[in-house]
């Protein structure tokens, strides 16, 4: 059955709608990130650029690394963006958008996150690296999709007992890595692994005070210290559930790697993060 022109919505010239793309224009192997400025941050390393847009927060440079074939996205903030962001990527490779019908082969993208991110673990100092081996989702994204079969239900649980106090807030849900490129990129004597929380904001619901009160003070407290068969939540974002969720949901395969800039509990920020997410950046082309 064909799609209908509201629900898959392409630009006059046959791109797709919000990041201005043809399926020509996207490699398989895609890099995202949040800021548009840091996409050319990512491609001053690249050998050379055979394509350039930006409609919006979304900036898209693919060209060439090492001989591979690369396409680095900006997402801006939040898995709003995201759900746009993910579900576009993947018409691109797996909808015929002249005949707006999905394709009997499909193409499964490899998608690395590379960002920023605060941790609430004392243990993980700022300018370290940090691979999401789970997502825990605050942002309610991923209940509007049937999404139960890709879910960590033991995790979920395990949210569930500790954080009662959520009655007024989205249920968590939670998101596994890619097995074997969380595999890859851990090996790394700087990355730490660990539980990312994704939020819906940068002030209260990651904790932060500055006029407005919290309407749970405790909600910072019980993320810290929470546990799961040894593992811990390490950080906080506004991304990486989306990118894991929509990731599995449409066949594809997605980890997200963090710079940390910041450490919640000591109230540290890094002195030179420009640096640390550059250090991150060429780790991750170098390990594609």
């Amino acid at each position: 059955m064909q799609i209908k022109p509201s629900e898959l919505i392409l630009n006059p010239d046959g791109s797709i709608y919000h990041l201005n793309l043809k399926p020509e224009h996207l490699a398989n192997t895609i890099i995202t990130v949040g800021d548009p400025d840091r996409v050319k941050q990512v491609t001053q390393y690249f050998d050379s650029i055979e394509f350039s847009t930006q409609k919006r927060e979304f900036h898209t440079q693919t060209g060439y690394y090492n001989n591979q074939r690369i396409s680095v996205i900006s997402t801006g903030i939040g898995t709003d963006n995201i759900d746009i962001v993910f579900n576009e990527l993947d018409a691109l490779v797996n909808i015929d958008l002249e005949k707006r019908i999905p394709k009997k082969q499909l193409t499964s993208l490899t998608i690395i996150r590379v960002g920023t991110s605060g941790t609430i673990q004392k243990n993980i100092p700022t300018n370290a690296f940090l691979a999401a081996e789970s997502a825990v989702g605050f942002d309610s994204l991923l209940h509007y999709y049937q999404s139960d079969a890709i879910q960590n239900k033991a995790l979920n649980q395990a949210l569930s007992n500790q954080l009662k106090h959520l009655s007024k807030k989205a249920t968590p849900y939670t998101v596994d890595a890619d097995s074997a490129l969380l595999a890859k990129f851990s090996k790394h004597p700087a990355m730490h692994t660990g539980i990312t929380a994704t939020n819906v904001g940068f002030y209260a619901p990651q904790g932060r005070v500055l006029r407005a009160p919290l309407q749970d003070a405790n909600f910072m407290d019980n993320l810290v210290s929470f546990q799961h068969n040894n593992r811990r939540i390490t950080n906080l974002e506004m991304e990486t559930s989306g990118i894991y969720g929509m990731a599995k949901l449409l066949g594809h395969k997605a980890l997200s790697l963090n710079a940390i800039v910041a450490n919640r509990v000591t109230g540290e920020f890094a002195m030179n993060p420009t640096k640390t997410i550059n250090q991150l950046i060429q780790f991750t082309l170098e390990n594609l």
